[in-house]
């Protein structure tokens, strides 16, 4: 916006600020005290093609706003409306998925289907992504055998047919003060790579029926990620151990809250 542009929005604003109460005021004083700190690092991959600087800057602000008033990371939920306001303002096509129910992608971008995960879990390694619900496995038969686990690798294969693209905003540090996140990108080639892999039965679980593994590795035998079928009451499939390094870093924000 030009100078006077900017002058007559704060002329406007400040008019309606007269109309507040006393605490509403207090809560606009701690969002722009908050906006007037500096972020303490916040960085883009030059090469990502969805995190320009606009994108990079809002985002960063939605999450400092957030943490003005809550301790808790950012929930998917919030971050799927937050991710598709910043995108539009930057001048892309985004929309979310119409159904918040929807087994496939979550949010579209310039007519490209996306899924979006977080992660925020107390335990989270730095160099590792854990997605604790990647899916919903059904209630349906389920015995303690390979060829089942079989079938269950299919419907994941299934699944990613429904987007192209897989995203997981991170939350790396969330000290009471301190909050360092990170926008990851989850290449669906690699998780393509578990048509490969080796199928495990724990047949020594307590869990009927029987939970499973599917293990993806290297040419030297080094894991790449786990798939694990999860018996439990909500049949869900978890990934875990995928490497960071296999996947891209699109975004930082790292800032400070009182």
């Amino acid at each position: 916006m030009t100078t006077p542009e900017i002058v007559a929005r704060v002329e406007r604003l400040s008019a309606a600020l007269r109309e507040l109460t006393a605490p509403q005021l207090n809560f606009i004083e701690a969002v722009v005290k908050q906006f007037r700190r500096p972020f303490l690092k916040i960085e883009r991959n030059p090469a990502s093609d969805l995190v320009g600087a606009a994108v990079l800057r809002d985002f960063g602000d939605v999450l400092r706003m957030h943490h003005c008033f809550s301790k808790e990371a950012l929930s998917k939920d919030r971050f799927e409306y937050a991710f598709e306001k910043t995108l539009f303002l930057s001048g892309r096509t985004a929309a979310m998925a119409a159904s918040r129910t929807n087994r496939g992608h979550d949010i579209t971008v310039d007519g490209v289907p996306y899924s979006l995960k977080t992660q925020a879990d107390k335990g989270i390694k730095e160099d590792e992504l854990y997605i604790s619900k990647f899916m919903e496995l059904g209630k349906g038969h389920w015995s303690a055998s390979v060829r089942d686990l079989r079938g269950l690798r299919d419907q994941f294969l299934h699944h990613m047919n429904a987007y192209e693209r897989i995203f997981s905003l991170r939350c790396l540090s969330k000290a009471p003060t301190h909050w360092r996140y990170e926008l990851v990108e989850i290449p669906k080639a690699l998780l393509q790579e578990a048509s490969e892999g080796k199928l495990t039965v724990c047949r020594d679980s307590t869990q009927s029926p029987k939970p499973g593994y599917c293990d993806v590795t290297d040419a030297a035998g080094n894991l790449k990620f786990q798939l694990y079928f999860d018996a439990g009451s909500e049949r869900k499939l978890q990934i875990k151990h995928l490497r960071k390094d296999l996947c891209t870093v699109h975004a930082q924000w790292e800032f400070a809250t009182e």
